[in-house]
């Protein structure tokens, strides 16, 4: 019989990415969002405020999948709320589920801020050594990722499923309406700086400049999930999940900025953050969407200079090992020059920045 998935948060990088290698592998797949972005063509669509017991319960009435894929999370105002929101929302679904959950496979996906913790937590206390290993475990410091992973360990032991943890760094991947993407992101600033005739400035840290770095692209991370939901060396395992290469940015940036022929800048003499250089970009981005006729004017559904700042402003080194996976057997892999590459044709391809 076809395989069933259900994936909350289908309409992000990372459910997108997941739920068309799903479909390439024969599954049937359901996407559980808040309605926001636009699900994969081929999937069925179910809407709900994850954050209303009740309301997750309806939307899933009929829904008995064989994995169950969790990637999503809200942003709030501190970690105390984060916690609270995000951990309700992984509770809500796998209580809605149920027995019906028994026998399958859940899979949670997290990231790196496991080691680093969260953002306002970046730099303040004892950071593990890199390459970060699975092995480090926690960090002392409130962490929604935490709450989630302990909502999918309780879930395991009331209704008797298999589950695993996968923990990606910044993802490179393509998601119309998902700004929290930094590849996108940075295509939309490249953009900019093109057309505005501005150079190319690195908006991070020193030590992330000149330190060794990883990415991860959402195809391989799609390839993990779905190797995790069917390989029993996967069962009960956390896993981080990168490209397997690694790169300094002082050399990727020339080569990106070299893909949209725009000046790459010196590091500056002090961080510069996009955030607050982009105050203006709205406006002229949408004179740059008139102008080449391209599929999206809102430079609020595409770009997230937040987000991007926070990734490239960690003042650490922040590396994985991918050891666990290899020997446990999964060897995908790919170049992060073409991931970003890639991802920069099929956005140019979708109309979604100019040629």
């Amino acid at each position: 019989m076809q395989k069933q998935a259900l994936i909350v948060g289908i309409s992000g990088v990372i459910g997108r990415a997941l739920a068309e290698k799903l479909q390439r592998e024969g599954w049937q797949v359901s996407g559980l969002s808040r309605g926001r972005g636009a699900v994969p063509e081929g999937c069925r669509s179910l809407t709900a405020d994850l954050t209303d017991g009740d309301a997750v319960r309806a939307a899933l009435a009929e829904e008995q999948p064989d994995a169950l894929f969790f990637s999503v999370w809200s942003r709030q105002e501190n970690e105390k709320e984060n916690i609270r929101v995000n951990g309700g929302m992984v509770r809500n679904v796998i209580e809605a589920l149920g027995e019906r959950l028994k026998g399958s496979h859940v899979a949670l996906v997290t990231g790196l801020k496991h080691y680093l913790g969260p953002f306002e937590a970046y730099g303040k206390g004892a950071v593990p050594v890199t390459p970060f290993r699975e092995e480090q475990g926690r960090q002392p410091v409130d962490n929604f990722y935490y709450a989630q992973e302990d909502e999918v360990f309780a879930g395991a032991d009331k209704y008797g499923y298999r589950w695993s943890v996968h923990r990606p760094h910044s993802i490179v991947g393509f998601a119309l309406g998902n700004a929290m993407n930094m590849g996108q992101t940075l295509a939309v600033y490249a953009t900019l700086c093109r057309e505005q005739g501005l150079p190319f400035i690195f908006p991070g840290s020193p030590e992330q400049w000149n330190g060794v770095s990883d990415v991860t692209d959402a195809g391989l991370l799609a390839e993990q999930l779905l190797w995790a939901a069917t390989a029993a060396e996967a069962a009960n395992q956390d896993f981080n999940a990168v490209n397997g290469d690694v790169f300094r940015w002082n050399w990727l940036w020339p080569r990106l900025a070299a893909y949209f022929g725009v000046e790459a800048a010196e590091y500056p003499a002090q961080m510069m953050p996009l955030e607050g250089r982009m105050q203006d970009a709205a406006e002229t981005w949408r004179e740059v969407a008139a102008r080449y006729q391209l599929r999206e004017a809102d430079i609020t559904k595409l770009a997230s200079w937040w987000h991007t700042d926070a990734d490239l402003g960690r003042p650490m080194e922040a590396f994985t090992d991918m050891s666990k996976s290899r020997k446990a057997g999964f060897t995908g892999y790919r170049s992060t020059l073409d991931s970003f590459t890639q991802l920069f044709d099929r956005l140019k391809a979708e109309k979604v920045i100019p040629q």
